[in-house]
């Protein structure tokens, strides 16, 4: 019998045993302790990553104000003359 073998044999054992076993009292504290503090991080790189991007749009209005790069630039030289 290989390892495979002795696991899914164990795992068989766990379901087929009627009654879940029992998880410690402390772990459900632990549990909701840590989700939370994972939902607060979440949250917090969410606000972050929007307030970046709320500032990335309105730098680039800005550049794009004072820029104005969809204005065709003025010529350097001058036409040539055909008439006189």
């Amino acid at each position: 019998m290989n390892q495979y073998d002795r696991r899914a044999d164990a795992v068989r054992r766990l379901l087929d045993g009627g009654t879940p076993p029992s998880a410690p009292p402390e772990l459900y504290e632990e549990a909701v302790r840590r989700g939370s503090r994972m939902l607060r991080r979440r949250n917090a790189l969410r606000r972050l990553l929007w307030l970046l991007l709320l500032a990335a749009a309105i730098a680039f209005v800005v550049w794009a104000s004072v820029e104005q790069p969809w204005v065709e630039p003025p010529s350097e030289t001058t036409p040539p003359l055909t008439r006189w």
